[in-house]
């Protein structure tokens, strides 16, 4: 009976997972924009502890399961699409270079990781806000900071790639009636 409770959860826990990918418009089809195929980058999850309905006996599990950047940033931003689409133009979901290590800008070297925050203009604030910009979870953090303190113009210098896109128009819209 234990087994098949700790089944049926991560079977839910699956399926929410694919309904939540579903709803937020993640299909894995491609866009307008001309951004090369680049191989995905994974990262490591962990399933949250699960408790049995029995008082006496409390277990925990501990799943992985890969998820692409690209997902970790479609989730993560799924209440803003225009930064999903910042994210394509600026790194093509990319955290890490082939090396492993940070990804750096190409035109920039100090704008780093998915979002490409300029290490120059922002360490030091970021820092002071406890965000660590070169893992995934600081430069998406501190990105949505930016965001919400001046909107899309941080990343204006790739505006030609995401302006024209429907998340840039909904954006629009949404800062039109405020």
């Amino acid at each position: 009976m234990k087994g098949l409770k700790l089944n049926n959860w991560l079977i839910f826990q699956s399926t929410a997972l694919g309904f939540l990918m579903l709803s937020s418009g993640i299909t894995g089809l491609g866009s307008q924009s001309s951004i090369p195929n680049v191989a995905p980058e994974t990262i490591e999850i962990k399933a949250p502890m699960l408790q049995s309905e029995s008082r006496s006996e409390n277990f925990k599990v501990i799943t992985k399961r890969s998820i692409t950047v690209e997902e970790y940033v479609r989730n993560y931003f799924s209440d803003i699409p225009v930064m999903i689409e910042i994210a394509k133009c600026e790194s093509r979901f990319r955290q890490h270079d082939r090396d492993g290590d940070t990804l750096r800008g190409e035109k920039n070297n100090l704008d780093r990781g998915v979002m490409q925050i300029n290490e120059f203009y922002h360490i030091e604030d970021s820092e002071k806000l406890g965000f660590d910009i070169l893992t995934l979870e600081g430069n998406t953090s501190y990105a949505r900071s930016l965001f919400e303190k001046y909107g899309v113009k941080p990343w204006s210098s790739s505006s030609r790639c995401w302006n024209k896109t429907s998340a840039y128009s909904q954006y629009k819209k949404e800062l039109a009636m405020k």
